[in-house]
């Protein structure tokens, strides 16, 4: 009995261990942000914007309408079916803008963004998720500052790390949504990210 424990107990961890090795693999080929602005002749970045598309899990830099780098990126845990839409969880679509960053969050670096805007309000009341009171209390906070101030029943959203799991979960060679709705790609291209991205910075989210 003990053996077949060991056995069970071996072959899992040896699963384990091919699996983040080949993730591994996959991820030490990936050339760095300086190695493609070298190759692609670039001394700096103009205009730079961010497309995120959740279907096809991926974080696409721009400098003006140039792309420039790719990066694998993961998501919030909810369905995005329309009439599911809880506002918890949910990775929004939408064009929005980096309000503020933050270098010493829990998940390396957070990059927040202007959500709920103005739409996504208007959803939220239109599908009974806000009162009337709820919608004009966030609406004036969102005219008034950068960072949207909500009540309580929106997620801070954004672009961030993975954090100090970042070895395992960034060599899953699959995808595991588990973020509570913001665009997670990781710590080493959060770093990169960083090194370009500033307030202000136009994002666009993608179904």
């Amino acid at each position: 009995m003990l053996k077949n424990v060991l056995l069970l107990i071996g072959s899992i961890l040896t699963f384990a261990a091919g699996t983040i090795g080949y993730g591994f693999i996959l991820n030490f080929s990936e050339p760095s942000l300086s190695e493609v602005l070298y190759e692609k002749d670039l001394d700096y970045l103009t205009n730079v914007s961010i497309v995120i598309s959740k279907q096809k899990y991926r974080l696409d830099l721009y400098s003006d309408t140039l792309l420039v780098k790719s990066y694998r990126a993961v998501f919030g845990k909810s369905s995005s079916k329309k009439g599911d839409r809880i506002f918890r969880n949910y990775t929004p679509s939408g064009t929005y803008h980096v309000c503020s960053i933050d270098t010493g969050s829990k998940y390396n670096t957070f990059f927040a963004i202007d959500y709920p805007n103005e739409k996504d309000l208007g959803e939220a009341l239109r599908l009974g998720y806000i009162s009337n009171n709820e919608y004009n209390i966030i609406y004036k906070n969102l005219q008034n500052s950068e960072c949207p101030v909500t009540t309580g029943k929106f997620e801070k959203i954004g672009i961030h790390g993975i954090g100090r799991l970042n070895f395992i979960i960034k060599n899953l060679p699959f995808v595991f949504n588990w973020t509570n709705g913001s665009a997670a790609v990781s710590n080493e291209s959060i770093n990169e990210l960083n090194s370009v991205i500033t307030v202000g910075t136009k994002i666009v989210i993608k179904d």
